[in-house]
Order: C-alpha cells, then sequence, then structure tokens
C-alpha cells in the first residue's frame, strides 16, 4: 500500500448515506462539517423553540411573568406596537396584538423549532423560518448597526444551507424521515 492510500484509509470514516449506495468511507473534513451543519441545526432550534417557551410561560428572560401568553399576555403586541420602525411600521402595527398573529406566530416558532431539533421536515422549517425571519427583518428597517445586514438575514442564510444539505441526518431523525412513503413522494417535505 502506498503512502497517499494509507493517509486516505487514516482520515476516513464510514457512513451510511440514505437513498444512495452504501458510502463506507468518508473524509474527516466532511463529517466534520456533517456535525457542524447539525450543531447550527440545533442551535436555530433551541433558538425557535426557546422564544416560543418564553413567550408563552414569561421565563423572564425576553417576556416578564405578568406577559406570558397562559396570562394573557399578546406575544405580537409589544414588538409589533413599539419596536417596529420604517416603511413597514403602519402594517405591523396594525396587526400588533391580533390573535390570529399571535397563533399564527406562536404556532410558527414551536413547528419550526421542534422540527429543526428532531431534523425532520428541515426543507419546510428552513422555508417557514426564512420567511419568519426576514418578516422580522422588514419589521424594524433600516438595522441600527448597519445599513441593511443583520443577524435575522444571517439566520435565514444559514437556515436555507441546512436545508440543502440534509443537515437533519445527523444528530437527528432526518434519515427515518426520509424513508416515509410521503417525504419518498413529495421531496421538499424532508
Amino acid at each position: 500500500m502506498d503512502t497517499m492510500t494509507a493517509m486516505i484509509e487514516r482520515n476516513t470514516v464510514a457512513i451510511n448515506t440514505p437513498g444512495a449506495a452504501i458510502d463506507r468511507k468518508q473524509p474527516i473534513r466532511e463529517r466534520a462539517t456533517r456535525y457542524l451543519l447539525a450543531g447550527l441545526r440545533l442551535a436555530l432550534g433551541w433558538i425557535f423553540l426557546w422564544a416560543f417557551l418564553d413567550k408563552v410561560f414569561g421565563l423572564g428572560f425576553a417576556t416578564e411573568a405578568k406577559n406570558a401568553w397562559l396570562n394573557g399576555g399578546s406575544p405580537t403586541k409589544g414588538f409589533l406596537t413599539f419596536g417596529a420602525a420604517g416603511p413597514f411600521q403602519g402594517f405591523y402595527n396594525g396587526i400588533a396584538g391580533a390573535a390570529w398573529a399571535d397563533w399564527l406566530f406562536m404556532i410558527g416558532l414551536a413547528a419550526i423549532g421542534t422540527a429543526l431539533m428532531l431534523g425532520i421536515g428541515v426543507r419546510v422549517a428552513a422555508a417557514a423560518g426564512g420567511l419568519l425571519l426576514v418578516l422580522m427583518w422588514t419589521a424594524a428597517l433600516p438595522p441600527t448597526n448597519n445599513p441593511f445586514m443583520d443577524d435575522h438575514l444571517i439566520y435565514a442564510g444559514v437556515l436555507a444551507l441546512l436545508a440543502v444539505t440534509n443537515a437533519g441526518d445527523t444528530w437527528g431523525a432526518g434519515r427515518a424521515w426520509a424513508r416515509l412513503p410521503i417525504v419518498k413522494r413529495f421531496g421538499w417535505l424532508r
């Protein structure tokens, strides 16, 4: 065995790629990338899920207990009334505190966070999460520290990356999810 072959074999690991022939060896760099993307997926999932939990229970981080959704508070009223600025301020002020907006926002946070944490439906979660983040970005234009760029757009880009790389397969149930007949039929559910 030559030196190059020995180096390649030393720097590979076994994996199972769904939907393709079993690839028994993968470079460590690719394995590290999968783990990094899985970590980013879990981190973003926790951001969405935590926002949901804090707003429901008023855990005292962004939402005080007296303003919790369970205590009759509105998860959209405060920010959309007082935090909205820029060209869409009137639109966001108009929907602030509306029951449909509260429910849609909270269901979105919970569903996106749960899907990302479990690694299932990552493409749908990424699309919905990206839309939610872009809407949040438009609620306060221009950003305070940059002419146009802020963390909402960065997170939306990371969500897109997670969707196109099947990041739910590592440390998640993405592979099992991909084997479901409906997901096989409609790949966008992956």
